[in-house]
């Protein structure tokens, strides 16, 4: 069976390019936009994680992110992702 792709307790933040933080449902959505933003040439590009309960942790990672979770529920970050885009020009 197929992990659905989102949890109602899991978000991804990503910053936009004048810093403004955008909340996106879904990996999928966030990476999208964190790539689009990487490619255009803005280097840091990250996404954050952020989890809101135990069966959020148990979606996003299993037992282990259980176990972070557990440790400091009030994490602002649970887990951050770096995104970077080496533009190399044209190829022929």
């Amino acid at each position: 069976m197929a992990r659905s792709k989102r949890h109602k307790d899991v978000e991804f933040a990503v910053d936009d390019y004048q810093g403004h933080e955008r909340i996106f449902k879904t990996f999928d959505e966030a990476a999208g936009f964190a790539v689009s933003i990487a490619a255009s040439g803005k280097s840091n590009v990250t996404i954050d994680v952020l989890i809101h309960s135990v069966a959020g942790a148990r979606w996003w990672g299993g037992d282990d992110a259980v176990e972070e979770y557990r440790e400091d529920p009030d994490a602002s970050v649970s887990d951050r992702i770096e995104i970077s885009a080496n533009p190399v020009g044209r190829v022929a």
